[in-house]
């Protein structure tokens, strides 16, 4: 009864928000920062390709800020492998580049060597890629994970062409 009671004083009070008030999206999105379309239009490309190889996969879309946005565990795929999709695309957007750029400066005796294991969780092999504006902004990024490193490395790529058509 005094929950009945309470939510009579917040109505009467005016305290919640009325139906008609909306929220205007755009004005919450941050410039230069992937939308939901556009996450789920890399979802969509890289999804159609992981099909074309017949490889189930985990794919993981983030945002500018690193934070995931989009992600999808296909039937079948690893379940050791959704920390892995979504530490490739934070580790592409993180360092912006390539998982497999990184990875490359990152061997026994290059300048990077031993990355791997700072900031968390970080991947140095493909399967991480950028995602970009028309312009050329790093907007996000996404990672694949579930196959040999060339199958995960087309998926992702095959992510970031759907975002440029």
């Amino acid at each position: 009864m005094r929950c009945i009671l309470f939510f009579f004083v917040l109505v009467l009070a005016g305290l919640t928000a009325p139906a008609s008030a909306a929220v205007d999206v755009d004005k919450l999105q941050l410039p230069g920062d992937l939308t939901q379309a556009q996450a789920e239009k890399v979802m969509a490309g890289a999804l159609v390709k992981a099909v074309e190889q017949g490889i189930p996969m985990n794919i993981a879309v983030v945002d500018a800020g690193g934070n995931l946005k989009a992600f999808c565990r296909m039937d079948g795929a690893f379940l050791g492998s959704i920390d892995i999709s979504i530490n490739k695309a934070r580790t592409a957007r993180y360092f912006n580049m390539s998982t497999a750029a990184l990875g490359a400066a990152a061997q026994p005796g290059q300048e990077l060597y031993g990355i791997e294991v700072t900031n968390g969780s970080l991947i140095i092999f493909g399967g991480g890629e950028l995602l970009l504006d028309p312009k050329g902004v790093i907007i996000g990024a996404v990672g694949v994970s579930g196959g040999s490193v060339t199958e995960d490395t087309n998926v992702a790529k095959a992510g970031t062409a759907a975002l440029m058509k």
